[in-house]
C-alpha cells in the first residue's frame, strides 16, 4: 500500500512540476527621436497599450508594462516596453495574435499625423526574458 501511495503522489507531484512554466518577456528598448515625446507617448498609449490590454482579454499575452527613464550616456532610451507571455505557447502564437489584434483593431491612433518612424527607433530589443522563481 505504501508503494502505491508512494507512486501515485511522486506521478502528482511530476505532473505539476511538469505543468509549471516559465512566463517569458519581450522588452523593446525605445528612443524617441526629435523631442516628439507627446507623439510617441501618445502612439504608445494608443496603439500599442490597446493592443496589449486586447490581447490580455482573449488570453494571448500575461501582462505588459510601459517604463519611462531618463537618457543616460549608456542608456540612450527613454521607453521600455515590456510583454510578458504565460508560457511558451503564448509566445509561439505571438505573431499570429498580434496579427489577429491589429485587423482587428484598425488603422493607427497618430498625433500630428506623424508617423511612427519620424518619431521613434527601437534601438535593441531582448526576446525570450525568462522570469526567475
Amino acid at each position: 500500500m505504501r508503494v502505491l501511495i508512494f507512486f501515485i503522489f511522486s506521478a502528482i507531484c511530476s505532473f505539476s512540476y511538469g505543468q509549471q512554466e516559465d512566463k517569458i518577456s519581450t522588452i523593446d528598448f525605445v528612443q524617441i527621436l526629435n523631442n516628439n515625446n507627446e507623439e510617441a507617448l501618445y502612439y504608445y498609449h494608443n496603439n500599442w497599450k490597446v493592443l496589449r490590454n486586447m490581447a490580455i482579454k482573449k488570453g494571448y499575452i500575461h501582462s505588459f508594462q510601459i517604463l519611462e527613464t531618463p537618457v543616460s550616456e549608456n542608456a540612450p532610451f527613454q521607453l521600455m516596453l515590456i510583454t510578458t507571455y504565460l508560457n511558451e505557447y503564448q509566445y509561439k502564437l505571438r505573431e499570429d495574435h498580434f496579427s489577429e489584434l491589429i485587423k482587428e483593431k484598425g488603422p493607427l491612433e497618430l498625433l500630428n499625423d506623424k508617423k511612427p518612424k519620424t518619431f521613434r527607433k527601437t534601438l535593441f530589443n531582448k526576446e525570450r526574458v525568462r522570469h526567475l522563481k
